[in-house]
């Protein structure tokens, strides 16, 4: 039988060794991640909110996500220069049930297809299962977006269907693409995410020499 809820997250600071996760602070994120996004907006085309038309308006989202609990915001930071080249939240966090979802994640180009990238969620992943103790781990996106989907198999969640018509953003009609990962399959995943992640992996360029797919295919 299953005991007790699971606590809630926290603003902790998880440390690796690309990337720190750390409590979203507006002032202090805010001009690194304006700055990093500034020009790209595709990369607001499956966010709830941006792309933004001036830095007030930027600010003003960041200000909200930083006072929210749920979801609860965090900032990817390169461990190299202290920047902020990324964020992600903790989402729909239900203790009672041991479930809690990945999201708003938002990688600026610097980050995207790094080591940090993988990294990240990998942090975020181990904070949930190993500290917190969830049974369940939900990673959710719009049927459209194939590249989250395609980055959601990488890392190892499962797919587990598409909910039609379940959201309105932006004015548009969205089909959700849901997948998941749970504490049994934890282990095996983690194995493989601190295999790919081992210095010995990546050239002096920091170019991976096997990929996260291969390795699983290994273990």
């Amino acid at each position: 039988m299953l005991s007790g809820p699971a606590p809630r997250p926290s603003h902790v600071m998880l440390t690796g060794q690309s990337v720190d996760i750390v409590p979203l602070d507006a002032g202090r994120h805010g001009d690194a991640l304006f700055e990093g996004t500034r020009g790209h907006d595709a990369l607001w085309t499956y966010l709830f909110e941006g792309p933004f038309d001036d830095r007030a308006a930027f600010d003003s989202s960041m200000q909200k996500m930083a006072k929210s609990q749920d979801p609860l915001y965090y900032t990817i930071v390169d461990r190299s220069d202290g920047q902020a080249v990324g964020r992600a939240a903790l989402m729909r966090i239900e203790p009672a049930h041991r479930v809690i979802e990945v999201g708003s994640i938002l990688y600026t180009p610097r980050l995207q297809r790094t080591r940090g990238a993988t990294e990240a969620m990998y942090l975020m992943a181990r904070y949930v299962f190993e500290d917190l103790g969830y049974r369940r781990y939900e990673w959710k996106c719009n049927a459209l977006n194939e590249p989250s989907r395609s980055a959601a198999l990488r890392l190892g969640f499962t797919f587990e269907g598409i909910f039609r018509q379940h959201m309105i953003i932006k004015g548009k009609s969205r089909d959700t693409a849901w997948y998941s990962m749970i504490d049994a399959e934890w282990p095996a995943r983690k194995a493989r995410f601190d295999a790919w992640l081992a210095p010995e992996n990546f050239d002096e360029r920091g170019l991976q020499r096997t990929a996260l797919s291969e390795i699983e295919s290994r273990l």
